[in-house]
């Protein structure tokens, strides 16, 4: 016998007692330090031939069977990467839900700097806009789906660009593809991911009918912040809009928030969360979440402490440089990678796990949670929809991606939802059937939860798909965390 690969603990304050949890089998424990000794003896009096060790009284040997049947304790680490290969594996392979994330569009009416460059108005000329004809394939490709799958339920996330510039599309998808899989008994749920200024109440009636649940919306700091990163494309700020938006539609739906923090707003959200904790909207908000800006090189220098709150000079590193912009200036060909999530969805986001920022990181989810919000741990961090087989995107032109951050990045396609696979878009669907950057991760206890990073992130920064982008100080601050609530609920 031998402790787990994937143990971590805390040890928690002001307690003798210590937090301990098992990555790989989500077992958490608050045990006497007694226990931990007793686990950290495991290995040292079990080796064959070791005749000076202290057999196992009545009341270890309860323990230890406890701590097997957790996984604290396994027979070997040769069986822990046995399970790890088998946890992946289940991932990868579950049919029990189909998940399909549809660009209806790669066009947005925002003019973020951080978003692309160069003429907006040229990105807008050019940008993809799924027609009706390729919308009733794709209807007719999650009919094949759900055929072959066999799923116990479906989703399907309306992404862009701005998708709700192209509501013809949206509203033909959410009701034929209901009906869809209505006749096959499966049921649907439908969320969006917006920024929010065409998300009116007449929007949500529409689509209510057909399974729709929810909303992610962006919100890019308090009100001066937010106008300043989000305007329109003439300049106009959007953040009332946006605002009187969620409060129309709040008892509808459900409504995450997302946003995206860089040296220059980084120190608006508090009073970003101040605001949303004072309207009358706030207790129907189901997370508030914010991650780096996706964009732009990253200086080198450092940001402040987590106990800290982000001074205005700070400056962030660590952000993703968005490639797809090329040299010229030309429009992005990819997704808005500013805006990833699955509203009201429960499941993973496309772009939970992107690379971002440690400490402030840390520091902005510790505000958001004295306000009362839901947001993401920080420990859960995936696997993401990347590792998930059932997990399509489709673009607007019908290919197909193994996630949005890949869409417009035609050697990144795995097939096409009309035509047969060519021979680059098979080794593309090859590449992302072995992906595995948690494989160069060692013996690292959160390989089950993290999976080695985001794949997007290995890609554009490292350029390797099977490069970790690892994020351990993250983790294991957020893990410290997540021990003192577990133990302030026991």
């Amino acid at each position: 016998m031998q402790p787990s690969i994937f143990n971590v603990r805390v040890p928690l304050r002001d307690q003798s007692d210590v937090f301990l949890m098992n990555t790989l089998t989500d077992a958490q424990i608050i045990v006497p330090p007694e226990v931990v000794s007793l686990l950290d003896s495991v290995a040292g009096r079990t080796q064959p031939g070791d005749a000076g060790a202290r057999p196992f009284d009545d009341e270890e040997r309860q323990a230890l069977a406890t701590l097997t049947e957790l996984g604290f304790v396994v027979e070997s680490h040769d069986a822990d990467r046995r399970a790890l290969d088998a946890y992946f594996d289940t991932i990868r392979h579950d049919a029990s839900h189909l998940r399909l994330t549809v660009l209806t569009t790669l066009q947005c009416n925002f003019a973020c700097g951080y978003c692309f460059q160069g003429d907006h108005d040229d990105h807008n000329r050019h940008a993809h806009k799924m027609s009706l004809e390729t919308a009733a394939e794709v209807v007719a490709h999650a009919e094949r789906q759900l055929d072959t799958v066999r799923p116990e339920r479906l989703t399907m996330m309306f992404f862009g660009g701005e998708p709700l510039l192209n509501l013809p599309v949206v509203y033909y998808l959410a009701e034929h593809v209901h009906a869809a899989a209505r006749a096959r008994g499966v049921p649907l749920t439908i969320s969006i991911v917006t920024n929010g200024l065409l998300l009116t109440p007449e929007v949500v009636d529409r689509l209510l009918p057909y399974g729709f649940t929810g909303a992610k919306i962006t919100l890019d700091g308090d009100q001066a912040a937010h106008d300043r990163k989000r305007p329109l494309r003439g300049g106009q700020g959007t953040f009332d809009k946006i605002i009187a938006n969620v409060r129309a539609i709040a008892g509808k739906c459900t409504i995450s928030i997302g946003g995206n923090f860089d040296a220059d707003n980084a120190d608006s959200y508090p009073a970003l969360l101040d605001f949303l904790a004072g309207q009358d909207f706030a207790p129907r908000l189901a997370k508030v979440n914010f991650k780096p800006v996706m964009g732009g090189a990253a200086p080198a220098s450092a940001v402040p402490a987590a106990s800290v709150a982000p001074a205005k000079s700070s400056r962030i590193n660590g952000i993703i440089p968005l490639t797809a912009v090329a040299a010229d200036g030309a429009p992005l060909g990819g997704a808005c990678m500013t805006i990833a999530g699955a509203g009201g969805v429960k499941a993973s986001s496309p772009c939970d796990s992107c690379h971002f920022v440690d400490e402030t990181m840390g520091f902005l989810r510790e505000e958001t949670k004295k306000r009362g919000f839901s947001t993401m741990d920080g420990v859960h961090m995936g696997p993401c929809e990347i590792h998930r087989k059932h997990a399509q995107t489709i673009g607007p032109d019908g290919a197909l991606y193994a996630c949005p951050g890949f869409t417009g990045e035609s050697t990144f396609a795995t097939g096409h939802i009309t035509a047969a696979q060519t021979p680059v878009q098979a080794k593309a669907a090859a590449t992302f059937d072995r992906i595995g950057a948690w494989r160069q991760c060692g013996d690292c206890s959160f390989i089950p939860v993290c999976a080695g990073g985001c794949s997007v992130a290995s890609h554009t920064e490292l350029g390797d798909l099977d490069t970790p982008a690892c994020h351990l100080h993250s983790l294991e601050s957020a893990l410290v965390s997540y021990a003192a609530e577990a133990a302030a609920a026991s």
